[in-house]
C-alpha cells in the first residue's frame, strides 16, 4: 500500500510548474492562473468579438469615443449592441438541440473544464461544455482590439515544448494528439528595491544573481537549499498527473511507476507541508527569504508559510533543469485554448458559446443536468435542458458553483456553506495596451516584475506587479510597428473597495484612474515614454473580473494554506456533481487546473481506460 499512499500525497501536488505569474487576469480571467512573469482557433485570434464586449468611450476633450490624439480609448465595461448577434451555438457552428441527452456536461470552458471535457470525449463519452461568453478559456482566453491580440491571464509556461513533460497540460494536449508551438526563452527581469534582478531558468545563472545581489552568504544558503530540495522535486515528478484518479483505483494507474517512485517515498511526507519549513531549515539570510517569498506569491498568491512543498520543489527543478527554458505559445494564450477546443471537436465533444448556465438540476438529490439559457441571439434568454446520464463537472469556482444550486436541500446547503468558509484571496487591476514600438530597444525583455517596497508586506495592495510584453516573440500580436502590453496588479488588488461601484458613474472612471496609475509606473520602468506611445488602453478592475469571469469578487481563488488546509477532490457531497479547476485539487495555476481536469475526468472511467490513455503518452513506467 506505500504506492498508494504516496499517491494520495502526490494527487495534491500538480500544482507546479512555474506559471509563476498567471494570475487571474481578465478580458474575461483574464487568469486564473497566476504567471511568475506574467492562468480562438487562429480564427478566433482574427475576429473582433470577445469575451469582453467592445465599446469607444468618449474621454475628457473628445469627440466620438475617439481623443483628438493618436490614442483611441477603449473600456470594459460598456457592451457594444453591434455584438449581440447569434444564437447559442456550437463553437463548430452545429446546433444543440434542446432537451438532448449527454453523458456529461461540463460547466464552463476554463482550461481546467476543457481537459476534462476533451479527455471525456477521447474516452468515449457524449460531452458538452456551456460557456457564457462568446470566447473559450475563462481567466485563460485571449482576445482581439483594433488589430492587438491581448492574453487575458498566464503568459508564462514551462513543460509545452518537450516530451515527456511533466506538465499537466502537456500531458492532456499529448494525449489528445494536439500540439501548441512555442517560442523558448531564458530570462526575465525583476525591479527590486535592491536594484535589477535577473530572474533566468538556469541553476547557475540564478545563483550568481542572487551572490551579485544578496551577497555570499545568501547564495551558499541558495545552494543549501537547493541541495535539500532535490529529493522532494524527485518524490515529487515521480508520478505523471495522468495516472493520478481520486479513487482507491489508483493503486493500480500509478502502480506501473512504482519502481521510480519507492526510492523517494520518504520525501514524499513532507510534500504537502509548507514550503517555510524546509526554508527555516537553512535560510537565515534576509534577501534570501524575500526572494523566496516573491517566488511563492507570484506562484501561488500566498508565502513560503502557506505555499506547498511541492509546488516550489517542483517549479524550481524545472525551470532549472539543464536545458530549461520558459515557453510562450505562438499565437498567444489562445493557442492553447485552441488546441483544447480542436481536441474536443474532433473525439465528438461539443462546445456551446453564448450559453449560461442558471442551475444545477437535482433530482432525488442527484445531479441529472443543467438549465441553460442563451445570451444572445434571437433565442437570448430562453431557457432549456441539458440532460447528463452520468455527471455535471462545474468548472466554476467554489462560491459560484454554489449559487447555481437549488435550495432547501441539505446536500446543496452543506456545499454552499463549504463555500462561505473558503477565504479568497484578493483580485486585480488589469491595463491592456497598444503602443507605437517605433524607435524602442531591440532587445526588449517579454517579461518584467516589480517589488515596490519589502516593508509593507509582498502581498500589500498594488505592491507587486507583472507585465507582458509578447510581441516581442511574436510580432503577429500587434499591427505592424507596434507591441501589445499587458501590465497587472498580482493578485492583489481589494474587491473591497470596489464593492458596490456603479460601473457607468463618474465615481469608478476616476477610482479606475486612481488606482491603475502603479501600473503606469511599473511601465515606466521599462519604457520611460509608455504614456505617449499609446494607441489603444484597457483598464480592469475587480468588477470586470467579478462580471466578465463570473468569478466570486473577481477573485484569484481559494485562499488555501499549507499545513492548515486542503483543496478538495473533484467529488461533492451531491451524487452526480464534480468539479475541476481551481476551487479543487491541486489548485491554483494553469498546470494546477489541467490537473484537475484530468483527474476529474479519470475518476468517471474504467481503470482500463485511463491505463490505455497512459500506455499512449510517453511518460515513464
Amino acid at each position: 500500500m506505500e504506492a498508494l499512499a504516496a499517491a494520495k500525497h502526490l494527487t495534491a501536488l500538480y500544482a507546479v510548474l512555474p506559471q509563476q505569474a498567471s494570475r487571474k487576469n481578465e478580458g474575461g480571467n483574464w487568469r486564473r492562473a497566476r504567471t511568475c512573469c506574467f492562468r480562438r482557433a487562429p480564427s478566433w485570434r482574427r475576429r473582433p468579438a470577445s469575451l469582453i464586449p467592445r465599446a469607444t468611450v468618449t474621454v475628457p476633450g473628445t469627440t466620438s469615443g475617439k481623443s483628438s490624439g493618436a490614442a483611441e480609448i477603449e473600456d470594459f465595461e460598456t457592451v457594444s449592441k453591434a455584438e449581440e448577434t447569434g444564437d447559442s451555438v456550437s463553437r463548430n457552428g452545429g446546433g444543440f438541440q434542446p432537451g438532448e441527452v449527454v453523458d456529461v456536461v461540463v460547466i464552463g470552458a476554463g482550461i481546467g473544464g476543457l481537459c476534462c471535457a476533451a479527455l471525456l470525449a477521447k474516452y468515449g463519452y457524449k460531452v458538452v461544455v456551456c460557456e457564457s461568453h462568446d470566447i473559450a478559456g475563462g481567466a485563460g482566453h485571449a482576445f482581439v482590439r483594433q488589430g492587438f491580440h491581448f492574453d487575458s491571464g498566464p503568459s508564462f509556461h514551462a513543460g509545452l515544448s518537450i516530451k515527456p513533460s511533466i506538465n499537466p497540460l502537456k500531458q492532456v494536449l499529448d494525449a489528445l494528439g494536439e500540439e501548441v508551438k512555442c517560442v523558448q526563452y531564458k530570462s526575465w527581469i525583476g525591479y527590486l528595491p535592491e536594484g535589477i534582478f535577473k530572474f533566468t531558468a538556469d541553476e547557475k545563472a540564478y545563483e550568481a544573481e542572487i551572490h551579485r545581489v544578496g551577497g555570499a552568504r545568501a547564495a551558499a544558503e541558495w545552494r543549501e537549499l537547493e541541495n535539500k530540495m532535490e529529493p522532494l522535486a524527485r518524490a515529487a515528478m515521480a508520478l505523471p498527473a495522468a495516472a493520478l484518479r481520486p479513487d482507491p483505483a489508483v493503486i493500480f494507474t500509478a502502480g506501473r511507476f512504482l519502481p521510480q517512485l519507492l526510492p523517494h517515498l520518504p520525501a514524499t511526507a513532507n510534500l504537502l507541508a509548507p514550503f517555510s519549513k524546509i526554508v527555516d531549515q537553512v535560510v537565515k539570510d534576509p534577501f534570501l527569504r524575500r526572494l523566496i517569498d516573491l517566488e511563492c506569491f507570484v506562484l501561488s498568491g500566498l508565502l513560503a508559510d502557506s505555499t506547498i512543498t511541492a509546488e516550489m520543489v517542483t517549479m524550481f527543478k524545472e525551470r532549472h533543469r539543464k536545458g530549461g527554458s520558459i515557453d510562450y505559445p505562438l499565437g498567444g494564450g489562445g493557442s492553447i485554448i485552441d488546441a483544447l477546443t480542436r481536441g474536443l471537436e474532433k473525439h465528438g465533444g461539443r462546445l456551446l458559446l453564448r450559453s449560461h448556465v442558471d442551475e444545477i438540476l437535482l433530482e432525488g438529490g442527484c445531479a441529472v443536468g443543467v438549465r441553460v439559457h442563451p445570451t444572445y441571439g434571437s433565442k437570448k434568454g430562453t431557457p432549456y435542458t441539458i440532460r447528463a446520464r452520468k455527471a455535471v463537472v462545474s468548472n466554476a469556482s467554489i462560491w459560484d458553483t454554489a449559487k447555481l444550486l437549488p435550495k432547501g436541500s441539505t446536500p446543496c446547503q452543506s456545499y454552499r456553506d463549504q463555500a462561505n468558509s473558503t477565504r479568497k484571496t484578493e483580485s486585480f487591476m488589469h491595463l491592456h495596451l497598444g503602443i507605437d514600438a517605433s524607435g524602442l530597444q531591440t532587445d526588449l525583455e517579454c517579461h518584467h516584475l516589480v517589488l515596490n517596497d519589502w516593508g509593507v508586506g509582498i502581498g500589500a495592495p498594488q505592491n507587486v506587479c507583472l507585465v507582458s510584453i509578447p510581441t516581442v516573440f511574436d510580432p503577429t500580436l500587434a499591427p505592424p510597428g507596434c507591441h501589445v502590453i499587458h501590465a497587472y496588479t498580482a493578485g492583489n488588488e481589494p474587491y473591497s473597495i470596489w464593492k458596490g461601484m456603479d460601473r457607468a458613474s463618474p465615481a469608478y472612471e476616476a477610482l479606475k484612474e486612481e488606482r491603475s496609475q502603479v501600473l503606469w509606473e511599473t511601465l515606466e520602468k521599462i519604457i520611460p515614454d509608455i504614456r505617449d506611445r499609446v494607441k489603444l488602453k484597457l483598464v480592469g478592475t475587480p468588477l470586470t473580473h467579478e462580471r466578465y469571469l463570473r468569478r466570486s469578487e473577481g477573485t484569484y481563488g481559494p485562499a488555501v494554506r499549507a499545513g492548515k488546509e486542503s483543496f478538495p477532490g473533484p467529488a461533492t457531497n451531491i451524487p452526480g456533481l464534480l468539479c475541476c479547476g481551481d476551487s479543487t485539487m491541486p489548485g491554483i495555476g494553469v498546470p494546477a487546473v489541467a490537473a484537475s481536469g484530468m483527474i476529474t475526468a479519470n475518476s468517471l472511467v474504467p481503470v482500463w481506460q485511463q491505463w490505455g490513455l497512459l500506455n499512449s503518452l510517453e511518460v515513464v513506467a
